[in-house]
Parts: structure tokens; C-alpha cells; sequence
């Protein structure tokens, strides 16, 4: 069986192994991941990508994923998210990775771009209001409501940024990030048998995220204790 070239294109890239930093690995790579997108783009589409996606070889898997992440759309979002259950870790850590990338290239090209204007505002009433518009014109575009759920948050409004994530589940429900924000304010309004549930899901859509263990068993002690 031929070697598909997009793994010829991937094994250009600088070598990344389970444990190392991704974020240096990605600022070295950085000249070398413009020239595998551009060679990505010319050759493929993103239905063949996703059907790569499937491959019973890792590193197409892996080329595959870190190219739907660099040039896929939010129809990819199902197929990246099965790929956070793969038993390849760095093909986990690329979708991973990816669907943040689909997540805000979730509505149209002018909505994405009003997101990104939104989240770059200095004013934190100006960066909800626009969100809040964004949200009214765009009410099934899934990540400006988690964005608003991260203002909330951070605004201490628990009981909004909760009503916001659970909306993004409904719209996204392989949104990690929702759930396990969902368990932060749990937390915070000390419901931890609520908390413990989110934890959860977050846990069972994305495996990778190992820190949420040491959470979950840390609430279910202590609720056995009560």
C-alpha cells in the first residue's frame, strides 16, 4: 500500500513526541507548518482528509488531523472528536488541538471574523456587547456563547456563564471545554455533586484531559465523606 503524500508533506515537519511541549514545537515548526498547509490545500480536499482520519496508520491519522485543523471547517467537528478517543496520544493532542480551530470556524466567514474582533476588544463591556450581538444574529453558532460563558466566569456571574456553556453543549456536544467550564462554576456556587457531573462529561468527550482524574476523585471523597 502507497504511502499517501500528505505523510510526506507531515514527515517534513520537525519531529514532535509524546511529552514534548507543543507550543515550542509549533513556534519552530512555524515556517514549515505555512508550507505543509499550502501543499495540504493544493492537493486535498477535506472529505479526503477526513476519510485519512481513518486510516489504520498513526501518522496519517496525525497528518490528517493537524490538516483538517489548519484548513478543515466545522463539518469536521464530529469526525476530529472521535479522533480525542484514538489510542495514538499524539493523534489525541492534535485533535485536541484542532477542534478549538473548528469550534471558532463554526458560522460564517464574516461571524468568525466578528468573534475574533469581539475576544480582541480591550473594553470587557464592549467585548460582551459584541458578543451578545454576535449571538443574536448568529443564535446556532455554538463558541460565541462559550466565550460569553468565559465573561461571565470571570465576572463571577456563575449562574449565566452556566446557562451559556449548557448552550454550547446543546449546539456542540463535543465541546470539552463547556463542560469542564461548566464544572468551574459548579465549583464556584459549591454544588459539587453538579461539578462531579460535568467533570465527567468533559472527561468522557476528551480522555486527554488527565488533570480532571485527580478533580473527580478528589469530589467523589469528598461526597462519600458527607
Amino acid at each position: 500500500m502507497s504511502t499517501p503524500l500528505l505523510v510526506e508533506f507531515f514527515d517534513r515537519l520537525p519531529p514532535l513526541h509524546p511529552g514534548d511541549d507543543e507550543e515550542q514545537w509549533a513556534a519552530g515548526a512555524r515556517e514549515s507548518m505555512h508550507l505543509f498547509r499550502a501543499e495540504v490545500k493544493e492537493r486535498y480536499s477535506e472529505g479526503t482528509l477526513q476519510r485519512l482520519l481513518n486510516s489504520t496508520d498513526p501518522i496519517t491519522r496525525r497528518a490528517a488531523v493537524l490538516a483538517i485543523g489548519l484548513l478543515g471547517t466545522y463539518d469536521s467537528n464530529a469526525s476530529v472528536a472521535a479522533l480525542l478517543h484514538d489510542e495514538d496520544p499524539l493523534v489525541q493532542r492534535f485533535a485536541s488541538d484542532a477542534l478549538w480551530e473548528l469550534w471558532f470556524r463554526g458560522g460564517t466567514p464574516d461571524q468568525n471574523w466578528n468573534l475574533q474582533q469581539a475576544l480582541r476588544k480591550d473594553d470587557a463591556k464592549k467585548a460582551k456587547a459584541a458578543l451578545d450581538d454576535l449571538i443574536l444574529r448568529a443564535p446556532h453558532f455554538a463558541e460565541p456563547y462559550n466565550q460569553r460563558a468565559v465573561w461571565f466566569f470571570r465576572k463571577g456571574e456563575y449562574p449565566q456563564a452556566i446557562r451559556d456553556c449548557e448552550t454550547v453543549l446543546r449546539l456542540n456536544p463535543h465541546h470539552y471545554g463547556a463542560a469542564a467550564g461548566m464544572g468551574q462554576c459548579y465549583m464556584k456556587l459549591k454544588k459539587p455533586r453538579a461539578a462531579l457531573r460535568a467533570f465527567r462529561q468533559a472527561l468522557q468527550i476528551n480522555p486527554t484531559f488527565e488533570h480532571l482524574h485527580d478533580t473527580i476523585r478528589a469530589l467523589e471523597q469528598a461526597l462519600d465523606t458527607e
